[in-house]
């Protein structure tokens, strides 16, 4: 095994909580391969750091992670930041462009324990992650948004062929990894967005000729959509570009019980950020009802590709331990957050992992 850096920044809000557990349990789960030598190193980021530091995203945050291998990110309330002072910023869009954070990897499963929609559901959206019509994530100066009268919005989009082409490859590399069906369906709406959604199609057709083990797809959206309700079981792994994937993503969470079962990871050439969908729930922070089922697999994908990216198999090993003490903590309910039918604190559901994770 190797040795790795990995970052710490816990977020607002229930981020103070989720946070810390999924790091526990990552820290419990390394104890069985002391061969890993892991530097965890925490940093300042959001409200927090805005309070005592001055700033949501510190200079020394940043250049602190561009040290590191890895990081786990908190969800971020910045909705309720200050307006008016431009050192409290969204961090999110900020570092995901700073590291070149191409693809973001949003797996969906359902669990037979737990209540939703749709059962053996198992499929990973990536969405390309920094471009797309998301203002703060398309212009390298102002916004992608503007208004040229008070009675007209514009908006533009991005798609390039390199983040296109990496959102592929990550896609391709993923359906190769798992035990699924080999599948990836390409998302997009060229029957309307012809070059912008044709240049993604088109990217993603190139990179699959280099997996004739995997099956390329494609559909339009709003089909996709549909039949992501009514058969989310015929899919395996799914690409898109940017809005259509953050869309996409909320709607498959929703068919296995909510956000709050919804991890994620943020995947670059060089570094990896976990962090889960959902957001940082002020109305429940501190009151330690927030399920951390997000933010702890989020934290086993950062150690699952770790592993894959270092052909790291202690580590590999331990994102499959994790997993396997998950589910057993979900298959039992007894020590589960009230939103999943248990009555246990976030707390104690993340303890609950550890000692599955040790005994």
């Amino acid at each position: 095994m190797g040795k790795y850096k990995i970052g710490i920044l816990n977020g607002d809000d229930i981020g103070l909580e989720v946070v810390p557990v999924a790091v526990k349990i990552m820290q419990t789960a390394l104890k069985k391969y002391p061969q890993a030598k892991v530097d965890w190193v925490e940093l300042p980021v959001g409200y927090p750091a805005y309070k005592s530091i001055g700033e949501t995203l510190p200079g020394k945050t940043i250049d602190t992670l561009l040290e590191l291998d890895a990081w786990i990110l908190g969800p971020i309330g910045h909705m309720a930041y200050p307006k008016d002072d431009p050192k409290a910023v969204n961090p999110h869009p900020i570092i995901r462009r700073t590291f070149d954070l191409v693809s973001n990897i949003r797996p969906t499963r359902s669990y037979p324990s737990i209540k939703s929609l749709h059962q053996d559901v198992d499929v990973v959206i990536i969405r390309e992650n920094n471009e797309g019509f998301q203002p703060d994530r398309n212009m390298y100066k102002g916004t992608g948004e503007f208004m040229p009268t008070p009675d007209i919005a514009m908006s533009v989009r991005v798609v390039t062929r390199r983040n296109s082409e990496f959102a592929a490859r990550t896609a391709f590399d993923l359906a190769r990894q798992r035990n699924g069906k080999k599948i990836v369906t390409a998302i997009h709406k060229n029957t309307v967005f012809k070059l912008g959604c044709g240049l993604f199609v088109d990217s993603c057709r190139n990179v699959s000729k280099e997996y004739p083990d995997i099956t390329f797809d494609t559909a339009v959206v709003d089909t996709f959509a549909m039949q992501l309700v009514m058969r989310p079981q015929k899919f395996d792994v799914v690409v898109s570009t940017n809005m259509f994937g953050d869309i996409l993503t909320d709607e498959a969470a929703g068919l296995v019980g909510g956000l709050g079962m919804a991890p994620g990871l943020c995947v670059g050439p060089r570094y990896i950020m976990a962090q889960a969908t959902h957001g940082s729930a002020p109305d429940i922070a501190g009151k330690q009802l927030a399920n951390p089922y997000a933010m702890i697999m989020s934290g086993k994908m950062m150690i699952e590709w770790l592993g894959i990216r270092n052909q790291d198999k202690g580590m590999l090993e331990c994102a499959q331990n994790i997993d396997a003490a998950v589910s057993a903590v979900l298959n039992d309910l007894k020590d589960v957050t009230p939103d999943l039918g248990g009555k246990a604190t976030t707390n104690r559901m993340g303890d609950a992992i550890c000692e599955k994770l040790l005994a």
